[in-house]
């Protein structure tokens, strides 16, 4: 179930989804890198504004799901208008920035992002647009994320499947009515 916070700016209530701490893993599969599979913390907020701040962190995964070594990091700031537009900036650990754009799809919990414009720093990789796409299904939050460099055309170079994390603060603040003992629960 999804809850609109109370505080939540009124133009933000269709990226509702959205919001939150999601956990899992995903593939890495480019040229010239080596493939490997990763694992990703991603989180969603708001603080009444406008706009969701967004982080992300990657790291690879060896063969047993344990961290070898960090991936890709990225933060940025997700805007929607009255018409489902979306629109979001974002700044890489690599030195590269991004601006996206988008649209809500109609009736569903999914997003189409294309690059509009993006810059990178002297040290950066090359990179010249790429493509994703966020959606909400049965309560988890997957993504796709294809990228294009001058001698690489558009081609998917990572994907993953996350899970909200809930943060057990939130299971207690439900639970005052509960005796200090907790056994009258269960009588």
């Amino acid at each position: 179930m999804i809850e609109i916070p109370s505080d939540l700016h009124p133009d933000l209530v269709p990226l509702v989804f959205l919001l939150g701490r999601w956990e899992g893993a995903g593939v890495f599969d480019f040229p010239g890198a080596e493939k490997c599979n990763f694992g990703q913390e991603a989180s969603f907020t708001h603080d009444g504004r406008d706009f969701i701040e967004y982080v992300s962190h990657t790291w690879e995964l060896d063969d047993e799901g344990k961290k070898v070594r960090p991936l890709e990091s990225e933060t940025g700031y997700w805007r929607i208008d009255k018409d489902r537009k979306v629109e979001v900036v974002m700044i890489r650990d690599q030195g590269v920035v991004e601006i996206w754009y988008g649209e809500l799809a109609d009736q569903k919990p999914q997003i189409d992002l294309v690059t509009d414009a993006g810059a990178r720093t002297a040290s950066a990789g090359p990179y010249t647009g790429g493509k994703r796409l966020y959606g909400y299904v049965k309560s988890d939050l997957m993504w796709v994320g294809e990228k294009a460099t001058p001698e690489v055309p558009l081609r998917p170079y990572m994907s993953a499947h996350l899970k909200k994390v809930v943060d057990p603060r939130e299971w207690a603040k439900d639970l005052k009515d509960l005796p200090d003992d907790g056994i009258a629960f269960f009588k």
